[in-house]
């Protein structure tokens, strides 16, 4: 059994019930991630407030984003075992748990210079960042950008990424 957030119905944050529930079980193409960080992103609190054009079944596990170490892996994965630390941008159970059920194409190595909270900050806001600088706005090296509201997780990595494509 593991440790959960819970989410019974839509509202605000008084709908968020801590349980206990059973571990998700790993099939084919599914890695078991116990977290260690949960990133908290601005989406999850739309979803749980059933603002979001997409609403999970009830009850859900909010999260997409955490980090931690590999607990199992099922049939067919490759590129991480038991035992690696990694990051996730998406799952399949929710990561607010103790406990992360994923695909394996949700799981990355987290590399050793990184901590668990970095790593959890990783998935949503850097996926965004990327799609607004490079897919949107076709950001190129040599281009001067303005990020406003770099010191939010989105903004921070705005900034990283532009400096490493030169703009």
């Amino acid at each position: 059994m593991m440790k959960a957030i819970s989410v019974g119905e839509f509202g605000g944050p008084e709908v968020l019930r801590c349980k206990t529930v059973p571990i998700p079980e790993v099939g084919a193409g599914e890695v078991l991630v116990a977290v260690h960080a949960v990133g908290v992103n601005p989406v999850d609190t739309y979803i749980r407030s059933g603002t979001y054009a997409v609403k999970p079944a009830l009850p859900y596990t909010p999260g997409t984003d955490a980090a931690g170490v590999v607990a199992a892996v099922g049939a067919g994965v490759t590129g991480v075992a038991s035992g690696d630390r990694v990051y996730t941008a998406g799952a399949v159970s929710g990561t607010y748990a103790d406990f992360a059920l994923c695909k394996a194409s949700q799981v990355h190595p987290l590399p050793a210079n990184c901590s668990f909270a970095q790593g959890a900050a990783l998935g949503t806001p850097t996926a965004t960042a990327f799609r607004a600088l490079f897919q949107k706005g076709r950001a190129q090296a040599g281009e001067t950008l303005l990020v406003h509201g770099a010191t939010g997780g989105v903004g921070l990595a705005a900034v990283q990424l532009a400096l490493a494509y030169n703009a």
